[in-house]
């Protein structure tokens, strides 16, 4: 064998094995996956009521609840007959504000099922589906606290780290010049309680959030909701980049869900059987609804 031969065939060796190692390397379609283990992974945040949470005093065992992990149940159910999967189960994987897309990005679960805005930046990191509900940042304060952003020069005010709220409360902050001094708590619970205890002046979250903790808490009684949005935002299930497959399914069933009426019980389901969609969001269901 010549010395020219040697040469490409050692050369067509490592790019076999190249190729094969990145092949090896990459992560199955989820559909697959799926499939494979008969599970769908779905993730979850114990701290963002009423979309997911795991309710105060639960055993550690108790499985978590909430609107979005509800409806995500629901896309797990018409996955038994869409995907042909009859036994299909679900395994509960926990998340928080910070690690909840690296959840799906390293494959630890297959869908995000909490209160995440659906954003452009995020986008840059994984996908999403049609959105599933419509909600904005907003502040809860106690009954002589600040009404208005303006209000708040020289306050302390908590948020939680790592939301589209610290990011809309950091904007207006600043497109207001006002200097306010913020702390960032670990949990909704943690910063509502430093509201009751008037160690903050405000605590800003999404508002459907801040009415399920108000509602909730009986040390919230003389806190009150601002009548301020400083924003109106898009949450949607975040899904894998680029797994268009399985946005597909997850789409597919979210229509499903929303076009033969399931959308309400799960929605009274989350926020009380009295309660019923608001007129924009049941807008949102007959257009993100999408036909076969």
């Amino acid at each position: 064998m010549s010395a020219l031969s040697k040469t490409f065939g050692a050369l067509t060796l490592a790019s076999t094995v190249w190729f094969v190692g990145e092949a090896v390397g990459q992560t199955p379609p989820t559909l697959d996956q799926i499939r494979s283990s008969k599970t769908l992974r779905i993730a979850y945040d114990a701290d963002a009521p009423p979309f997911s949470y795991i309710a105060p005093g639960s055993p550690a065992t108790a499985a978590p609840q909430g609107y979005s992990v509800d409806l995500c149940r629901a896309v797990a159910d018409q996955f038994k007959e869409q995907l042909k999967i009859p036994d299909l189960k679900v395994a509960y994987v926990s998340v928080n504000s910070v690690n909840r897309f690296d959840s799906i990005v390293d494959n630890k679960a297959d869908l995000l099922c909490e209160s995440s805005t659906a954003t452009l930046s995020r986008r840059a990191k994984v996908d999403f589906s049609i959105p599933i509900f419509i909600d904005g940042a907003s502040f809860a304060i106690g009954p002589n606290g600040p009404r208005d952003v303006k209000q708040l020069a020289g306050k302390k005010v908590a948020v939680l780290p790592g939301t589209t709220t610290e990011q809309e409360l950091r904007r207006a902050l600043t497109g207001t010049q006002i200097n306010a001094e913020l702390v960032l708590v670990k949990t909704n619970q943690e910063g509502i309680d430093l509201l009751a205890k008037g160690q903050v002046e405000a605590y800003f979250a999404d508002r459907a959030t801040l009415t399920f903790l108000l509602r909730k808490e009986k040390e919230a009684a003389s806190l009150l909701m601002a009548d301020t949005y400083l924003s109106i935002e898009p949450i949607a299930l975040a899904v894998r980049r680029g797994d268009s497959d399985f946005r597909l399914a997850v789409d597919t069933a979210l229509s499903h869900i929303y076009r033969r009426g399931e959308i309400v019980q799960v929605f009274k389901g989350a926020f009380g059987p009295l309660t019923t969609p608001s007129p924009l969001l049941n807008a949102l269901f007959q257009i993100s609804g999408l036909p076969d």
